[in-house]
């Protein structure tokens, strides 16, 4: 009996493999302010997720250094928990942001977490899909598409506001730079572009991404209520990452947004994204470069910002219609201090950008809302992401305003000058009126064209300065109750104003001027 366990032992010992698992470790040599130094690791990858395995449960981490003798990482949750000596394991993955159509209407961090307290985004089986989930991971970088799948701006993205959608037009697949100091209306021009895009008929819905980098907690909740009672948060989603968040995730908040705008993208779908502001982006980044002990630049900035930046903004595209036909609109916002656009970040997004729509405090204070200075805008796209109508109507606006603004020195000596000269700065100062526009107030681009024919050609020349705005609004009001069809009707399906749609304006002006 003895004898045949001591055989089955032999045997057991003799057939017995081991072989040793072996698994690659890093070990947290420093800890402080969600930066950790790691040890080991020697293959890690850059913007590789980690694991950290703290005494509370994991942590994970984002490489950002690679260094010969160790890691620098950014800690992407409590980096409270995180103590010298942890263990630290690779995932092999890439730091992506779950999304799909559900994301939509929600407010969520840029890590894709809910933060409107509307429960679980994906759910295990949601839609039509038999297994599993209807949505994708997608990195938060990637590279940018490449000149082969891309074709050129076309289309417009209509603001609603009529000195931008008439002078510095803006179009799908566009990067145009908001730029201006403090308190001069920046996040008010996003705001009336994510609004007008429910009015914007004859198009497809563009999908609206609102990226919110170190603003206040309060400002992100008036603007989630600005939308909701404005029903926009229908096609929008909020990426928050608040004054109030670590410096890791305000620094990833741009590049989940744009994460999110490039799936609808892919999908052939519209998208526009806003990143409200990169100046606080470059701070964050700029905060997590100096504790990761990189040398600093100008401005204590590392020297890759601009690189930051431009692998961000070259994401907006417009594609081929080999590849979808979709596109990727982005505004960022730059806060200037003392109008100083020469600085280190404005310069920068400004030579990345396709054209800047400048905000001006001197304009703001003097009442003209939106304070856009017209002569330092510019969109280098130009004309060809506008409307036929708009183009014919608004090719003249830039000119008379830029006359009006060399004549204007002279109006206090308006008792000396000749005809000609009087009627150009009254007309001007009477289209510096018709321009003048109320906050998440945006007017349809239809509306848009037949008030600018209006003023362009005279019609409101005579009208006196203080009634222009009434004018505007009875005359819009005039042409909804008695021309829709034949004026408006026409101009939003055809995007053109011909011959008979002019008449029949020209028609309707005189018609009008007589009641008013």
């Amino acid at each position: 009996m003895a004898y045949d366990i001591i055989e089955k032992l032999k045997k057991e010992i003799e057939n017995f493999k081991h072989e040793a698992e072996l698994e690659n470790v890093g070990i947290i040599i420093e800890a402080s302010d969600g930066i950790a130094k790691i040890s080991g690791l020697s293959n890690a990858l850059s913007q590789e997720i980690l694991i950290i395995e703290t005494e509370t449960g994991d942590v994970s981490c984002l490489v950002s250094n690679l260094e010969e003798s160790s890691i620098g990482s950014i800690i992407l949750g409590n980096f409270e928990k995180v103590k010298i000596g942890d263990r630290v394991r690779q995932t092999g993955q890439v730091l992506s942001i779950e999304v799909g159509e559900e994301i939509i209407g929600r407010v969520v961090d840029p890590l894709g977490k809910p933060l409107d307290n509307k429960g679980v985004i994906f759910s295990a089986k949601s839609g039509p899909a038999p297994v599993g989930k209807n949505s994708e991971n997608y990195p938060l970088e990637k590279t940018a598409p490449s000149v082969v799948d891309r074709e050129s701006v076309r289309t417009p993205v209509h603001t609603g506001i009529k000195a931008i959608d008439s002078m510095i037009p803006i179009g799908r697949g566009q990067r145009e730079l908001i730029i201006g100091d403090r308190g001069t209306g920046k996040t008010a021009v996003a705001l009336d572009t994510i609004l007008n895009q429910a009015k914007d008929a004859g198009r497809s819905q563009v999908v609206c991404v609102y990226v919110a980098i170190g603003q206040k907690n309060s400002k992100i909740a008036k603007i989630v209520k600005i939308l909701e009672d404005a029903g926009a948060m229908k096609y929008t989603v909020i990426v928050s990452a608040p004054a109030s968040a670590p410096a890791a995730l305000q620094y990833l908040a741009p590049f989940a947004g744009c994460a999110i705008g490039e799936y609808f993208m892919d999908k052939g779908k519209d998208a526009l994204v806003i990143y409200d502001d990169l100046s606080k982006h470059a701070q964050s980044y700029r905060e997590l470069s100096l504790l990761l002990r990189r040398p600093p630049g100008r401005e204590a900035y590392p020297g890759d910002i601009f690189y930051l930046h431009s692998r961000l903004l070259e994401r907006a595209a417009k594609l081929s219609k080999e590849k979808g036909s979709g596109s990727l609109t982005a505004l960022p916002i730059i806060e200037t201090q003392l109008g100083d656009v020469s600085a280190y970040i404005p310069t920068n997004v400004i030579s990345i950008t396709d054209g800047q729509i400048y905000l001006e405090s001197n304009l703001f204070n003097q009442g003209l809302r939106p304070a856009v200075n017209v002569g330092l805008s510019v969109s280098r796209v130009g004309s060809s992401a506008q409307t036929k109508a708009m183009k014919k109507v608004a090719g003249r606006l830039r000119l008379e305003l830029a006359q009006f603004r060399e004549l204007q020195a002279f109006v206090q000596f308006a008792s000396d000058l000749d005809e000609n000269t009087k009627k150009k700065i009254e007309r001007g100062e009477r289209l510096t009126e018709l321009l003048k526009q109320s906050d998440r107030e945006p007017v349809s681009f239809e509306k848009e064209v037949v008030v600018l024919y209006a003023g362009i050609n005279g019609f409101m020349d005579d009208v006196p300065k203080n009634r222009i705005k009434e004018f505007e609004t009875k005359f819009v009001d005039f042409l909804e109750k008695m021309h829709k069809e034949k004026i408006i009707g026409t101009i939003q399906k055809s995007n053109e104003l011909n011959e008979e749609t002019e008449k029949n304006l020209a028609a309707a002006l005189k018609e009008f001027k007589k009641i008013f």
